[in-house]
């Protein structure tokens, strides 16, 4: 058998043996390779946090726009034509409207705790700082209210419109002795720029018009 020569005679071995290690060389291509996988793993790591927290974000704030639509259109259907005191004894109508702010006194206001309060609530709808509140009071007459409810962030302009009997108007006071409007608009505008308009009936809803005598037909003669 003829005997091999090693490196230190002039002869590359073939294989290196594990008692030679790596070279600088190749620790540092390593190294390299590693940073570059544990700098994209950490990019993608970030991305995925950074895009779940966005999604979390648009889900609360769709889950929210949901609840406020729900709980304007449940004080609007239970909207009761009763007038209420305010802090200082001054009576108010029973429903009070304007761009940005409504008041209504509702029913079906629930007694969990059965407290001695009446059923029914004096409601407050207003943006403040961007917030979309709603306030209630515990008493329908000369009661301070309760704490606000925030219900919508970022709520750049809130513009209301009533409808009675065909006709629209940009305010309601309860003039001409009618205390309700029959449906009310909502147009809502994000501080995004989004645009979100809908439509509520007021309290028992739509009122028929009254039934007009057809001349055509004839009428009964109720004279005797």
């Amino acid at each position: 058998m003829r005997p091999m020569r090693s490196a230190e005679h002039g002869f590359t071995p073939p294989m290196r043996s594990a008692e030679h290690g790596f070279t600088l060389v190749e620790v540092m291509v390593s190294l390299m390779i590693f940073g570059m996988i544990a700098a994209a793993g950490v990019a993608i790591l970030s991305f995925s946090i950074r895009a779940q927290a966005a999604t979390t974000k648009r889900l609360d704030d769709g889950a929210a726009l949901v609840r406020t639509i729900s709980a304007i259109s449940a004080d609007l259907g239970q909207a009761l034509p009763r007038a209420a005191r305010d802090e200082s004894g001054t009576l108010r109508p029973a429903f009070v409207g304007e761009n940005g702010t409504l008041a209504l006194v509702r029913g079906g206001w629930t007694n969990i705790d059965a407290a001695a309060r009446p059923g029914a609530q004096k409601l407050v709808w207003q943006i403040v700082d961007g917030t979309l509140q709603r306030i209630g009071y515990p008493q329908l007459d000369g009661a301070a209210p309760l704490s606000a409810t925030p219900m919508l962030t970022g709520v750049r302009d809130l513009t209301l419109r009533y409808r009675y009997n065909g006709a629209w108007s940009d305010r309601w006071d309860g003039a001409g002795g009618v205390p309700l409007p029959q449906a009310l608009e909502m147009r809502l505008t994000r501080r995004d720029g989004t645009f979100y308009r809908a439509m509520f009936l007021v309290g028992t809803g739509y009122a028929p018009p009254p039934v007009q005598p057809d001349s055509d037909v004839p009428q009964a003669d109720n004279a005797n």
